[in-house]
């Protein structure tokens, strides 16, 4: 192959600061093969290169292998590396199905690609692959054949394991991984039949071979207390071990502050701080103080200075990156930083200083922000507040508590926060929140609404508009940061609204783009209505997810203009990477925007990686707390087979109905085999099914009575018939 003239490098500063031997830049060593036009070896880019060292060398292998395991590189059968770019290839993430099938989530954000079980048979959930696609015209909608797996990333997973006709294998817990795992005889170790094990892969999956494992651990069966929990972290590769890396660092953190932490830092310590938090909390990482001033109030929100003691690159800060927020199971909460820390020198306890970063506003008399400003500060709680000790402070109008004052200020700020939050269009909506009451043997007894009173709202509303500050302090100085972005709907999501709303006679004004202030009006109307359920329910699923990014999309259904999450460092990762941004504000404020920082754009992105990461542990976090939750429901539904229950409609698909279960809050599935006798249509925009021949209707938020026919606890399913 003509070798092409060597240019420069034009990264070749920025990696030297990372490597003493640079290597070439990623994006210098896709330019040479676009401009060579052809696939090319490793020894032949060595010699354009000029690579004469051997760490040089092996710089270059290492930075190749990289790159073609995170799809933008293929090597060829002869050995030579491609661009994936100029081979009509899609890199991405496997999502598998219960069903078998799956579906091939593209790196670049395209649409996905529909992957049949046989394509899946080689590969399992998470799994990185290159994929060519085709157009399926019965679909509709692109297939997916792999070429190439990029990256496995299963090498362990957990599920129930199984002998029958004397072969062993282990059905994964994972139902998006629908193929069972061989077990040789040499690898089966203590398992008995019917229990929960831990599985190494052994042997990956291809299109000829079933996966192989052995068995490294037995979990237990399904009395075992905190199965739900063992299965849940395992299922979804929560980290929940402690390096002893980790453990050795924060243990290492004094239990008090010393003089010289708070040299520099704003000195509150007399101001009467207290925590509000609920009565069996252990980390309190928010304090408040608000006063009365001459032009409305003074309100405080003190977050604890967890950037202090969790160092970017510690070990402290690469376990909490991995994590990237605590994980809060019904009975068990997997925390992002070793308890040791965030419930002592991270935690704002009563009567003790602690190094916080504070955000002071002024706040006018009719509940309008006037200036805000950050500080590094040092804090002395007064007191900790329970939710109910303030609500009933409230009602009672006792003034007998030295802080009594304090808290009805900062119940009159609220009063005039609400109406600002009123006002401006804040989109709420009517839900119950529940929480699990568990027995001594850690299963469920009973499951009971949780009733928010006014201390709760207070605080929310304290916490919201620190969060704004954060994020308009982060825009002014133009300075990276990650953001809680929620974008309005799309227009598709819109038209649909429309069109089911015009059906009830409703009207969602705003023409083309409509405002929160729109939704919150439809919801005007909607409410006090019989038909108020199944119309809120489809108003809030027409809203978009909120996401981290590093671009400010205002937050749709607070309607805030900017926003982020500033409030909660301990337990989640986004707040601290938002505390270090003010930090580093803070200090090129005071020295006159003169102090060293980091290249901006190798900032931003950095925070564009962070973002992704984020999103995806957050996403994570709550399918692994729902598949507990499920098993515990599944688990106190199991002697309730046979009984009647009062429910009410809350999904309608093409195969059933899923009901909730009045003062139970449990759903199930209504499958359609089990409705009265007739074929049914799935009229997706009406969300409701209906008979071709009898007319009969089931449409969501419709009540219904049913008898629970079966439990299967391995799937988390509850069946229904109906009454």
């Amino acid at each position: 192959m003509a070798k092409k003239k060597n240019k420069k490098d034009p990264h070749l500063a920025r990696e030297a600061k990372k490597y003493d031997s640079p290597v070439a830049s990623r994006e210098f060593i896709m330019q040479t093969l676009q401009d060579l036009g052809a696939p090319t070896t490793k020894e032949d880019l060595a010699e354009i290169f000029k690579i004469s060292s051997a760490d040089e060398a092996e710089g270059l292998r290492r930075r190749l292998r990289a790159m073609e395991r995170d799809g933008q590189l293929m090597r060829t059968r002869k050995n030579a590396y491609a661009l994936i770019s100029q081979m009509n290839l899609i890199a991405g993430r496997v999502i598998g199905h219960r069903d078998g099938y799956g579906f091939c989530v593209p790196d670049d954000g395209g649409s996905d690609l529909f992957l049949s079980e046989y394509q899946m048979r080689r590969v399992f959930t998470d799994d990185r692959v290159l994929v060519s696609a085709s157009s399926d015209s019965k679909r509709r909608k692109r297939e997916g054949r792999i070429v190439e797996v990029l990256e496995r990333n299963t090498k362990e997973l957990v599920g129930k394991f199984l002998i029958e006709d004397k072969v062993a294998f282990v059905c994964a817990d994972d139902k998006t991984i629908s193929q069972d795992i061989l077990i040789l005889p040499d690898g089966i170790g203590k398992a008995e039949h019917g229990q929960f094990v831990i599985v190494n892969i052994v042997q990956q999956p291809s299109v000829r071979h079933q996966a192989i494992g052995e068995v490294v651990n037995v979990l237990g069966d399904y009395l075992t207390p905190g199965m739900e929990v063992d299965l849940a972290l395992r299922s979804y590769n929560l980290p929940f071990k402690w390096p002893d890396d980790v453990l050795a660092s924060a243990k290492s953190v004094a239990t008090t502050v010393k003089a010289k932490e708070i040299k520099g830092r704003l000195d509150l310590r007399e101001l009467p701080f207290c925590t509000i938090d609920g009565a069996d909390a252990r980390d309190f990482d928010d304090a408040v103080f608000c006063a009365k001033t001459d032009i409305g109030w003074c309100l405080y929100v003190a977050i604890a200075d967890v950037s202090y003691y969790v160092q970017p690159n510690s070990p402290l800060d690469k376990e909490a990156l991995k994590r990237g927020n605590s994980v809060y199971f019904p009975s068990k909460v997997i925390p992002m930083l070793p308890e040791s820390l965030s419930n002592e020198m991270c935690s704002l306890k009563p009567r003790v200083d602690r190094l916080t970063m504070v955000c002071k506003m002024d706040i006018d008399s009719d509940g309008k922000l006037v200036r805000y400003s950050f500080h590094n500060s040092v804090i002395h709680s007064h007191e900790r507040f329970t939710y109910t000790e303030v609500a009933t402070m409230l009602e009672s109008k006792d003034s007998s508590h030295p802080l009594s004052k304090n808290i009805v200020e900062f119940y009159s700020l609220y009063e005039k926060l609400l109406l600002q939050r009123k006002l401006r269009g804040a989109i709420e909506f009517e839900t119950t929140e529940t929480r699990m009451v568990f027995d001594d043997d850690g299963k469920i007894e009973k499951i009971v609404p949780v009733v928010r009173n006014d201390a709760h709202k207070m605080i929310e509303e304290a916490m919201l508009l620190a969060n704004v500050c954060a994020a308009q302090f982060a825009l002014q100085a133009k300075h990276p940061c990650l953001y809680r972005s929620h974008e309005s709907p799309n227009d598709d999501k819109i038209a649909i609204l429309r069109d089911f709303m015009n059906s009830f006679g409703l009207k969602l004004s705003g023409g083309d783009e409509p405002s929160p202030q729109d939704f919150c009006d439809l919801l005007q109307h909607i409410s006090g209505r019989p038909d108020a359920t199944l119309l809120q329910t489809v108003l809030l699923r027409s809203l978009s997810q909120a996401v981290y990014s590093t671009d400010n999309a205002g937050h749709f259904g607070l309607s805030f203009d900017g926003y982020t999450h500033f409030t909660s460092p301990i337990r989640r990762y986004p707040d601290l990477l938002v505390h270090r941004a003010i930090k580093q504000i803070i200090l090129k404020n005071a020295d006159g925007n003169k102090s060293a920082d980091e290249d901006n754009s190798e900032v931003l992105y950095k925070m564009q990686q962070f973002a992704e990461h984020c999103s995806m542990t957050e996403r994570r976090a709550d399918r692994a707390s729902r598949s507990a939750s499920d098993w515990l429901k599944c688990f106190f539904m199991q002697d309730k087979v046979g009984q009647v229950f009062d429910g009410y409609i809350v999904d309608v698909t093409s195969f059933g109905i899923f009901v909730e279960l009045r003062d139970i809050y449990v759903q199930g599935l209504v499958h359609i085999t089990a409705l009265e006798n007739d074929y049914y249509l799935h009229d997706q925009t009406k969300h409701m099914l209906v008979g071709q021949h009898g007319g009969l209707k089931y449409r969501l938020g419709d009540d219904i009575k049913i008898q629970v026919a079966r439990v299967d606890l391995d799937n988390r399913k509850i069946d229904f018939s109906l009454v």
